[in-house]
């Protein structure tokens, strides 16, 4: 009973190292990030703006990449939408968002199907036209590099989509 007990913790356990493990997120230098964090002394850390990106791409490679894919990021420069406000709704901060701060995203990413290369490439992603769309009204935090980060994800990953299309 014990035994079995064991096998099947190890069983679940590599099933969901399995699962889990069809992306892989590094960030490059963060400290260096153009705007991934409120540098003022309230709102945003770097440590949660960095736990929200990372399980942006880890929740859309759930839903997204087919069994066998993988993808490796590194996340190489965060701007985040909008332009911090010092001193404005202290101690939460306030990010005050127009077009003219897209989110952007620098990314360096390859994906593979077991030891072949599908795709491979470094671009910035960003969207002057993001606050155009509909599911802007939604208010949560993250919502613009959440919606930026879907749309390349389907573009590039999910339909194959070269940069240049």
């Amino acid at each position: 009973m014990r035994t079995g007990l064991m096998l099947l913790t190890l069983a679940l356990t590599l099933w969901t190292a399995a699962a889990t493990a069809q992306v892989t997120v590094r960030f490059i230098e963060p400290e260096r990030y153009t705007d991934a964090e409120n540098r003022f002394g309230s709102g945003v850390t770097l440590r949660v703006t960095l736990g929200e990106i990372r399980r942006i791409f880890e929740g859309l490679a759930t839903r997204g990449l087919p069994p066998g894919r993988t993808l490796a990021i590194d996340v190489l420069d965060i701007d985040l939408a909008g332009i911090e406000r010092p001193g404005a709704n202290v101690p939460f901060g306030l990010r005050v968002v127009s077009d003219i701060s897209p989110p952007r995203f620098r990314l360096r990413y390859v994906l593979t199907e077991g030891r072949r290369r599908l795709a491979a490439a470094e671009e910035t992603v960003t969207d002057i036209n993001f606050l155009l769309r509909a599911s802007r009204f939604a208010n949560g935090a993250f919502d613009h590099e959440r919606d930026l980060l879907r749309d390349w994800f389907r573009r590039r990953i999910v339909e194959g989509r070269s940069p240049t299309n």
